[in-house]
């Protein structure tokens, strides 16, 4: 889709599921026959693929290792002992993001969407 590839999401209370009768009993459904009686309750959709979770971690430990040069921390106890959380507004994010840029090439770990 749009170039992007997606992993498709589908809640076990989804009409798929129920259809496929692999959650009927879950949600009380289990008696009914006839598919147009099905009251679902939960969704289907599809959600971007981020890529193999090796990578996804490596990122993410990555990420992990810079905010803590950024609080002067070597180690998860420095962190513990001399981090703190602020509350900044919503147009302070905003700002600490890209922002009056087009993108031309996004980065494997950061996305506007």
């Amino acid at each position: 889709y749009q170039g992007r590839s997606y992993k498709t999401y589908r809640g076990m209370g989804s009409m798929e599921a129920m259809r496929e009768g692999q959650s009927r009993d879950r949600y009380f459904q289990d008696r009914i026959t006839s598919d147009s009686k099905l009251v679902p309750e939960g969704i289907e959709g599809r959600v971007p693929y981020k890529g193999i979770a090796a990578q996804i971690i490596q990122m993410l430990v990555g990420g992990l290792k810079s905010g803590m040069g950024y609080a002067g921390c070597a180690t998860v106890a420095d962190l513990k002992e001399k981090g703190h959380f602020i509350q900044i507004t919503i147009a302070g994010s905003r700002e600490s993001h890209v922002h009056d840029v087009i993108i031309t090439k996004e980065s494997p770990n950061y996305h506007l969407e």
